[in-house]
C-alpha cells in the first residue's frame, strides 16, 4: 500500500521527535511487516516556514511535497476477539461482520505506535492544532496515525471537522447543580451540526480510496434518524460520490431532512422506524454495490474516538472524573472509551474517566440491560422521543457499549420526555441552546448529582452531540406550552402587548421588578 504523507511543516517543531524515513516492505496477503522506528530528539531546531506555498499550488499538492513513509497500520478484527483468534481483514476489504456474524473493530498495530512515548504523541497532536496544513487542520486527521494510518492524504475527504468547543458551563453548573467544574464538549459545532461528521470523514475517505482502487462501490448508503444522513450526504457531495439515504417517514425534524436533500442525496422516506430502515439498508447493501455507512461499520468509530482525545488535549492532558454521552445506536460510547483507552495505553495519560451513557426513557434498551445486572439483552420497541437521533430500540453496537461501560465502571441513566425537555430549557436559559439529546445527558447528570454519585467538585464533561438549531420546533413547542401532558415548567413565552407607550412601560416595570427581586 502507498505510504501516507506526513507534513514535516505541520508536526515537526523544535525538539520534537521525528519519524525517520523507512523503506516500506511489500505487503504479503495484506500484512505489513514492520521495521523498527526510533523516536529521537533532533539537535537542530527546525525553523518554521515563513513563506506561503506557491500561488499555483493547493494544500493537497503542498502535502505531496512533504511526503514521508512510516510503519503504522490498522486492520479489521472481530470485536473483542480473544488472543488466539487469527481472523482479520484489510481495511481495503468491503466487510462489516466477522465470519460468525459478530461486529468488527479496527485494530491498530500498538507495538509500532509504542515505539514513540506519550510525550511524543502529546507534542505531535498539540503542534497540529489550529493549522491549515492538509489534512491536519481537521481534529480527526490531526490524529491520522491513530485513525487511518495507511490512507494517502490525497484520498482524504475533510471539512476540517473536529476541534470543537469545550466550554465551562459556569452558570448552569453553579445555579442548577452546585458544581464548580462542569464542562460541555459541543460536538454539534461542526460542519453539518453534529458529531457524526467525525466518523463520516473517515468512512467517506476510505470509500474514496476504495473507488480509486476500482473496488465495487457505486455509492454509499445509510439508515438515519437525521444527523447521519446529513453528514453522509455532505461528505459524499464533497467527494462527488453518490449517497443514498433511508429515512423513517415523519420522524425527523425539517432542519435534519433538508440537509441531505440540499446536498444532492437520493432520499427514500420509508413508512417505518429507524430499526426498520436499518434492516432494509443492510439487506440492500448485501445485494447492491452500495457501501454501508451506519455505525455497524467500525470505520466511523475511529473518527468519533478523536473527540475523547480532544477532551484530554483541551484539558492539557488532564483526565476528567466523568464523561456523559447520549446513547442511541451506542457506537459513540464505545468510541469515547476507545479514544481514552488508547491514550492510556500509549502513555499520554495514566487513567481514563468513568463514562455515563444517557438514554431517553422512550428508547432505553441499554438502561434496562444495565438495571438487570447485564443479564440477557432484550431489544425494545422505541417510542417517539424529542431526542429523535437516539430513538433506537435495537442498537447495533450493544456489545461494544456494554464492554466499554464494564471496562470503566460506567453507569447508564435515562430521561423521560419531560425531564429532558426541562433540562434543555434550563441549559438554554444559561445561554447554551442545546439539542434534546444533550438534555438527556444533562438529566443523567442531575440524577447522579442528586444521588451523590457525582460530587460537586468532580470535573465532569457532558457531550453535546448536535446543534440546537436543528431542533427549533421542539423548543418552540415547549415555550409555547403546546406539548401534550407536559407542564413545561421553564417555558418563556413572548408577552403580547398593545402598541402603546404606557402599556409597554407597565409591562417592562413589572418585569424589572421581578428580576430585581431575584437579586
Amino acid at each position: 500500500m502507498a505510504a501516507s504523507c506526513m507534513l514535516r511543516s505541520s508536526f515537526l517543531s523544535p525538539g520534537l521527535p521525528q519519524l525517520h524515513h523507512q523503506s516500506t516492505s511489500k505487503p504479503n496477503n495484506g500484512i505489513h511487516f514492520f521495521t523498527p522506528i526510533k523516536a529521537t530528539a533532533t539537535n537542530d531546531a527546525i525553523s518554521q516556514q515563513t513563506h506561503r506555498r506557491p500561488a499555483d499550488e493547493n494544500i493537497r499538492e503542498e502535502a505531496r511535497r512533504h511526503c514521508s513513509s512510516h510503519n503504522f497500520s490498522a486492520r479489521y478484527v472481530p470485536f473483542n476477539a480473544g488472543p488466539t483468534s487469527d481472523e482479520w481483514y484489510s481495511l481495503d476489504e468491503i466487510v462489516y461482520r466477522s465470519r460468525s456474524g459478530e461486529l468488527l473493530d479496527v485494530q491498530h498495530d500498538m507495538d509500532a505506535l509504542k515505539k514513540f512515548d506519550g510525550q511524543y504523541w502529546r507534542s505531535l497532536f498539540d503542534s497540529r492544532v489550529g493549522k491549515t496544513t492538509w489534512p491536519y487542520g481537521s481534529g480527526v486527521w490531526s490524529k491520522k496515525e491513530w485513525v487511518l494510518p495507511e490512507i494517502d492524504s490525497d484520498d482524504i475527504v475533510s471539512a476540517f471537522e473536529g476541534n470543537s468547543n469545550l466550554f465551562w458551563a459556569e452558570r448552569f453548573g453553579k445555579q442548577f447543580l452546585g458544581m464548580t467544574d462542569l464542562w460541555v464538549k459541543h460536538c454539534g459545532i461542526s460542519h453539518t451540526g453534529s458529531f457524526k461528521d467525525l466518523g463520516m470523514t473517515v468512512l467517506v475517505s476510505q470509500v474514496n480510496r476504495l473507488r480509486k482502487m476500482h473496488k465495487p462501490v457505486v455509492g454509499v448508503g445509510c439508515a438515519s434518524t437525521g444527523d447521519t444522513s446529513a453528514a453522509l450526504s455532505a461528505y459524499c457531495a464533497s467527494a462527488g460520490i453518490p449517497s443514498i439515504v433511508f429515512l423513517p417517514a415523519n420522524k425527523i425534524s425539517m432542519a435534519q431532512l433538508v440537509q441531505p436533500i440540499a446536498n444532492g442525496a437520493f432520499v427514500l422516506s420509508i413508512d417505518t422506524d429507524f430499526d426498520g430502515c436499518m434492516q432494509l439498508i443492510r439487506e440492500v447493501t448485501a445485494e447492491l454495490p452500495i457501501y454501508l455507512a451506519n455505525s455497524l461499520n467500525s470505520l466511523r468509530l475511529e473518527g468519533q474516538k478523536t473527540a475523547a482525545i480532544e477532551i484530554l488535549q483541551q484539558f492539557d492532558w488532564e483526565v476528567p472524573e466523568w464523561v456523559i454521552v447520549p446513547g442511541g445506536n451506542l457506537g459513540n460510547i464505545y468510541a469515547f472509551y476507545k479514544g481514552f483507552q488508547m491514550c492510556k495505553e500509549l502513555g499520554l495519560v495514566d487513567r481514563i474517566p468513568r463514562l455515563v451513557c444517557a438514554q431517553a426513557a422512550n428508547a432505553n434498551p441499554l438502561y434496562l440491560h444495565y438495571k438487570s445486572g447485564w443479564k440477557d439483552f432484550k431489544p425494545v420497541k422505541a417510542n417517539t422521543t424529542f431526542a429523535s437521533a437516539i430513538q433506537i430500540g435495537d442498537p447495533v453496537s450493544i456489545d461494544r457499549a456494554v464492554f466499554a461501560l464494564q471496562q470503566c465502571n460506567g453507569i447508564v441513566e435515562e430521561a423521560t420526555e419531560e425531564e429532558l425537555m426541562d433540562a434543555m430549557a434550563q441549559a438554554d436559559s444559561t445561554g447554551m441552546f442545546i439539542c434534546p439529546h444533550t438534555g438527556v445527558a444533562l438529566t443523567a447528570l442531575f440524577k447522579l448529582r442528586n444521588s451523590g454519585v457525582i460530587a460537586p467538585t468532580d470535573r465532569t464533561v457532558v457531550v453535546s452531540t448536535a446543534h440546537g438549531l436543528k431542533f427549533t420546533q421542539s423548543k418552540i413547542d415547549y415555550h409555547s406550552k403546546e406539548i401534550k401532558d407536559m407542564e413545561c415548567r421553564f417555558a418563556n413565552p413572548p408577552v403580547e402587548v398593545k402598541a402603546d407607550f404606557g402599556a409597554v412601560m407597565d409591562v417592562l416595570k413589572s418585569y424589572l421588578l421581578s428580576q430585581n427581586s431575584k437579586l
